[in-house]
Parts: structure tokens; sequence; C-alpha cells
């Protein structure tokens, strides 16, 4: 019965161990939205997620005789962490089946805490089944990441401090949903004491069991998931967590990779903390209902408050490189294009021109034909509206141009892949030039440099550092040696002659052989 899980939430054992998180307001996300964002900071528990209370509360009310067999669970990570840290306190072996796929970061955590690791499987569902039969044979006691009433009523305790924390109005609470537990106990507390409040799930695209399940009356299970938000890969959602789901949750909605990314991004500007993908699910979630309302009604939706559970911050170091580079696209701040020039001297700077004083993210050029170019181009934008701005801006210069802003193939692999042998680049000098970072750096090589050679290779991206790493191949005729050398020496910019680089002559040069 609903009200028993209230007597559950008010008398969990969650303090022992986990801290009272605060509710913070993100002031540089609050006013860029128009509406008060406030942050539950789950992220600031002791294994950096929520994981701990549903956990803890579970274990702790195990007999002597379950405790001296030892725990077992499957988890992603951040249950496991929890677990671990539990069974540290309450002195028992702990034995942890993750996926493979389970970021290193936690696997060491894990096991620093003196538990056991079997890693196996793609995913939590993988790890869960192997983790039964673990069970069965050793005589351990299951610890579920979520379908267990105590698990779910540990975790309702966020639910319980939010309420407490704020007693005035709250539209909306976010939460990511995997399995369920958090939703579910939050759910559950909250709709029983403050009915107005929407309680609102959020799930990937590619990990949505508990969008389809709702949606379909029944458990719905997944054949596959995606694994960048590894903390909510679950192919299917638990029994319990989806009844009270079903009963609580308002509605649950789906957000992608990118809008990941740009939460990220929005919660380390605020407050220098780095969430896991699925620990900013929730605030990725409440942007996208932002926008979803304000279209429905014609007019932006200001002024109301809004929760978003940050519930991790398990981030593997590695996966920073590729969260940068989503982030602008997933906040709407970077748009790319596929731009056809002419093939002829001028048409480059023209171009560059045409973009203006904008932060140019990328630019990427190989010579390839004698007629066009084709260049891949990233462009820092204020909005979507501004990307179509500018396509419409070079089609009316003559810049034919594809919009690839939100195009998965561009993004993962064709900007890598721009360049290869060119029989048309001939006379070729590859140089690496270090840019000052800064607006006008570009406009100042094209306009000293001799209006008789012509730019055959560019290659670059922006990676936030002080100076700009380009890559840059230009047709300079033999005879004109020395004014080149004049040219460099002019433009000051730190350089170095690639040209005989032996990787260069094998997959760039015009002869397509090392030197």
């Amino acid at each position: 019965m609903p009200t028993e899980y209230l007597k559950r939430i008010l008398n969990a054992r969650v303090y022992d161990v986990a801290q009272e998180t605060p509710l913070e307001r993100a002031s540089w996300l609050s006013d860029r939205v128009g509406n008060t964002v406030l942050l539950k900071r789950e992220d600031l528990q002791p294994v950096f997620s929520f994981k701990l209370r549903g956990a803890y509360n579970k274990m702790v009310r195990l007999g002597a005789d379950e405790l001296a067999r030892g725990v077992i669970a499957a988890s992603a990570g951040n249950h496991a962490q929890g677990v671990a840290l539990s069974a540290q306190r309450l002195g028992c072996r702990a034995v942890i089946v993750m996926p493979v796929t389970t970021p290193r970061v936690k696997i060491d955590a894990v096991l620093a805490r003196g538990a056991e690791v079997v890693l196996h499987g793609d995913s939590y569902s993988d790890a869960f089944a192997h983790a039964t039969v673990l069970q069965a044979r050793d005589g351990l006691t299951f610890v579920h990441p979520f379908d267990d009433p105590d698990v779910i009523a540990g975790q309702g305790t966020v639910g319980m401090e939010i309420l407490r924390q704020h007693q005035g109005p709250i539209d909306a609470i976010f939460v990511a949903i995997g399995g369920g537990g958090l939703a579910a106990g939050i759910a559950t507390y909250v709709k029983q004491l403050r009915p107005e409040v929407k309680v609102i799930g959020v799930q990937t695209t590619d990990s949505d069991a508990m969008a389809r399940s709702l949606a379909a009356g029944r458990r719905i299970t997944l054949q596959d998931v995606g694994l960048f938000s590894d903390g909510t890969a679950v192919k299917q959602v638990g029994e319990e967590t989806f009844r009270l789901c079903q009963a609580f949750l308002d509605e649950v909605i789906l957000v992608d990779t990118d809008a990941a990314c740009a939460a990220i991004k929005d919660v380390f500007q605020d407050t220098r903390s780095i969430l896991e993908p699925a620990g900013a699910l929730a605030i990725a979630g409440a942007k996208a209902w932002i926008e979803r309302e304000s279209a429905a009604l014609g007019s932006p939706v200001i002024g109301r408050t809004l929760v978003a559970i940050a519930c991790g911050a398990n981030m593997n170091f590695d996966r920073l490189r590729f969260v940068s580079e989503r982030a602008e696209v997933g906040e709407q701040r970077e748009a790319v294009f596929a731009v056809t020039i002419p093939e002829e001297r001028g048409s480059f700077r023209r171009f560059c021109e045409l973009v203006g004083p904008r932060n140019v993210t990328e630019f990427n050029y190989r010579i390839a034909d004698a007629r066009v170019a084709h260049v891949f181009v990233g462009v820092q934008v204020a909005g979507r509206d501004e990307a179509h701005q500018i396509a419409a801006a070079f089609a009316d210069h003559g810049f034919a141009a594809l919009d690839l802003t939100d195009d998965e193939l561009a993004k993962l692999h064709i900007r890598h892949l721009v360049g290869g042998h060119s029989p048309l680049a001939r006379d070729e000098r590859l140089y690496r030039f270090e840019f000052p970072e800064r607006p006008g750096a570009l406009m100042r090589f094209l306009t000293s440099m001799s209006p008789n050679w012509n730019i055959s290779l560019f290659h670059y991206r922006n990676h936030g550092a002080d100076y700009a790493r380009i890559l840059v191949g230009l047709q300079v005729p033999a005879a004109d040696g020395p004014a080149f050398s004049a040219f460099l020496q002019t433009l000051g910019y730190p350089h170095w002659d690639e040209t005989s680089h032996p990787a260069y002559r094998l997959f760039l040069a015009a002869d397509g052989e090392a030197a």
C-alpha cells in the first residue's frame, strides 16, 4: 500500500552512512532559462551518488546470518559503491557483478572499499542474470539495485528532504530513470504529500524502458540499450518500481546524448562539479520540458520552480573529451555545415569574411576538385535560429551549405575523415601553426599571404586552449621560397615545417609515398 511506503521512507536507516544533501539554486542556468532550477546535490554523497541510501537501508535490515553469508549485487557502478561501502560499514563480504562496459573509475572505487568485482555482460541486465547464478551457488543475499521495497524507501528519502528543504511552491521534480528505484521512491512520497507537484522521469532515447512500459501498460524488455548513460542502461525496469511509477509518476521525458552533455556543462558552470551522464539527465529533462511547454504555449515559460536531481558524479575522465565535443551542439551553441565554395583564389577569404566575427569552432578542408571546394565548418551560435540564418547567408552569397548540426554521421565520423591524397596538391608545403585563440587571427593569416598561393589543406578544431593548433597546406611554387620565408617571419606565429613528415607523405601528400 502507498501509505506503507510513507512509513518505510520516514523510518529509513540512511543517515548512518549518507548525508542530507543540499538543495541549491543553479544561478547561471536559472537566469538563462528564465526559471528557478534547484539542484538536489546527490553527487555530494560519500560515493558520489544517491545509491548509498537504498543499499544501506536494505543491508542494515538483514539478519545476522544473512550478513555472515555475505551479499551480492549487480550494478553498472553506483549501486555497487553503495553496497561496497555498506558492507564495509557492516563488516560483511560483498560480491559485485558489473557490466564489462562499466567506467574504470567505478570499478576502482568498489575495489577500494574491499568488495569483490566480477565483470560480466554488456549491460546491467546481463550482469543481473550472472549475479543470480552466483547467488544460488554461493548462498549469498541479493541486494537489488532498485526493485526492492527497502531500496525504494531508501531512495525515497531524497524526496522527503526536498519537501523539507523547500516548503514553497514546486512546479516539477525531474529524476533520472534506469530501473526506476529513485523515481518510484520520490514519486510515491511526494505525490501523497504534495499532489500538485509534478514528478517527471527522464530517460535517454536509447534506454527508454520505463517510458515504453508506461505507454504499453506493462513492462517492456529492450533488446539493446545505449551505454553512454551507463548508470541508466537497463533493459527492463523493476516490477515494483513499474507499479509505483504507473501510480504516481506524471510522465517520462526523453533526451539524447547531446542534451546530456550540455547538461553536464550547465552544472559545471554553476557548481564546478562534473556529473556523469546519468547524473545530468534530470537537468537535461528540465530544459527539454521548458522548451516543450514554451512551444505549446506559444510564449516562453518563465517563473517556474523546478527541482532536478543531480544523482551521480562518477564520471570516467576519458569521456570528458566526448562530452566537450557534443555539449556545444547539445545546448544549440554550435552549428555544423558542409559548405561548397568555388575552388579559386580568394574564395576562402570571402568565405571567412562571411562567417564574420563569430567564433569558428572547427574547420576542415582538403583540395579534391579543380572546380569547387568542400569545407566542413563549425560555428559558435546563440541558438538554432542563428544556424538557419547562417545557412541562408551562405546561399545568398553563392555558397551551397548543408546543415549537419543534427547529423550523427557527420558529428561522429565525417569531421575526422576530411582529407586524403590529392593529385591537385602539387607544390604543397605542410605547416603546423599555433594561432592565438582570439578573433582576427585567421584573417591576419589570410591577408598576409600572397594571393598567388593556394590553400590546399586546412584543419582546425577549438579545444579551449590558449593557442589554436592548425594544420595548413599551401601550394607555393619553388621560386617563391624567399617570399614564403619572409611571410612566415612577418606573420610571427609559431610554426613547424611538416612537409617531410612520413605520415603526411603516406596519407595526404599528392604522391602518396613516404619521404
